[in-house]
């Protein structure tokens, strides 16, 4: 309830008979009265109607927009989320019906409202306030830098609350823009949301890409890299089986951080298409975030799936051929489930073989997909393979820095010479 006192200040002000600079220094005076008021339950009401007053009929928009910022400073200092929230939105609604003559504070009260809904964990609410801000406008000039801003952390809030398609919708926005920014927190934002997002989607392989490059940003912390770096090989372990995920799966496995992680002996056993105990499968569930436990077509899980395919690969790597009784067995399924999955991966191209259902034998030929032959040291070449690669870049690097050494001597003794 707004106390009298203001109230009465509020009708002088109000008054037709007093002048303009004596109405501005007088609000001034008032708001100050106002927010050091330490009845803290009658903030939003005297609030409330300051800004019903200085939004009337008594005051130019001249006089009232300079007013309206100090209010807003004043509004930006208080530390209750919830006066921010009550005295904020009664001003947007007051602004509502003028907010072309008052776009600059219509903005910054947003961005308070916003932030003390978020400070509650009201995502959806904070969203939707900064969905308000006039960006387009012929009042104000708003930035790319700016513009982009906004949007990233519309998506961002739309991703607490899993909202992937409204996300989306605001990352691309930010998507048509960026390209003419030179930001580079901006551009590790949009590179997190955007891993977010495929993550939720579930492109498991595109989204471990995405994290994995965000991991190697030097402007992030080395717990930042760290998390990004795990949320990278659980999206590639949870990739669909074939030669894609394989690829992706070397490049973790070749990245000298991921041996220090929890997800490195998961990692390691689908490198080298050695069979996952379910033990191993519940162990690492724990670590899944709650759309990536979420049920496929089939009822299985999403980690289920992703380990019954890489088992069956692994089969693939132990046996040239296999009774479908025998392999249902294997994978922990029944006998037609694990034909189905079998007959999926065939036809994707994701497994090399064929299925004699006269006989219920499956026959592999011995290779991945499209990949090149396996012969039966397949997890052994794999391996010496890894270890040749590493020798290799390692041997660049030195050759690269021996380089760059000599030419700095050259480029000394060409001085000293001259």
């Amino acid at each position: 309830m707004t106390s009298p006192s203001v109230v009465s200040e509020l009708g002088k002000f109000e008054d037709q008979s007093t002048s303009q600079p004596s109405k501005s220094s007088g609000y001034i005076t008032l708001l100050n009265q106002i927010i050091s008021n330490p009845q803290i339950s009658q903030l939003p009401a005297e609030l409330a109607a300051f800004v019903d007053s200085i939004l009337g009929d008594s005051l130019g928009i001249v006089t009232a927009r300079p007013l309206l910022s100090a209010y807003v400073d004043a509004l930006r200092g208080f530390t209750s989320a919830e006066v921010k929230i009550e005295a904020g939105e009664h001003a947007l609604q007051a602004l509502q019906s003028r907010v072309v003559s008052f776009e600059e504070q219509d903005a910054l009260l947003r961005e308070i409202v916003a932030d003390a809904y978020q400070e509650q964990e009201n995502y959806i609410e904070a969203a939707k306030i900064l969905q308000g801000i006039q960006l387009e406008s012929s009042q104000r000039k708003v930035s790319d830098v700016q513009k982009v801003k906004i949007w990233i952390r519309i998506c961002r809030l739309y991703l607490e609350v899993d909202d992937t398609t409204s996300a989306e919708s605001y990352l691309n926005r930010a998507k048509n823009l960026l390209y003419k920014i030179d930001d580079k927190e901006l551009n590790l934002m949009f590179q997190l949301s955007q891993a977010r997002i495929l993550d939720a989607r579930r492109k498991f392989l595109d989204a471990s890409q995405v994290y994995h490059s965000f991991s190697m940003s030097t402007a992030l912390d080395e717990e930042e890299r760290s998390h990004a770096l795990s949320s990278a090989i659980i999206c590639a372990v949870l990739a669909p089986a074939g030669p894609q995920r394989s690829r992706a799966l070397g490049k973790l496995f070749k990245d000298e951080r991921t041996n220090q992680l929890e997800e490195f002996g998961i990692l390691e056993k689908m490198f080298f298409d050695r069979l996952i105990s379910p033990g191993e499968v519940d162990k690492f569930s724990g670590k899944l975030a709650s759309h990536q436990l979420a049920q496929t077509a089939d009822g299985s899980t999403v980690l289920a799936k992703a380990v019954t395919e890489h088992n069956l690969l692994g089969a693939s790597r132990l046996y040239n051929n296999i009774g479908i009784d025998e392999l249902g067995s294997l994978l922990g399924l029944d006998a037609d489930r694990a034909e189905g999955y079998a007959a999926r991966m065939l036809e994707q191209g994701r497994l090399a073989g064929r299925i004699d259902q006269i006989n219920n034998v499956i026959f592999f030929e011995g290779r991945e997909g499209t990949g090149g032959k396996v012969t039966a040291g397949a997890v052994g070449l794999r391996k010496w393979d890894v270890s040749v690669q590493g020798l290799t870049e390692e041997v660049e690097r030195v050759t690269s820095f021996l380089q760059s050494q000599y030419s700095m001597l050259d480029g000394a003794f060409n001085y000293l010479n001259q």
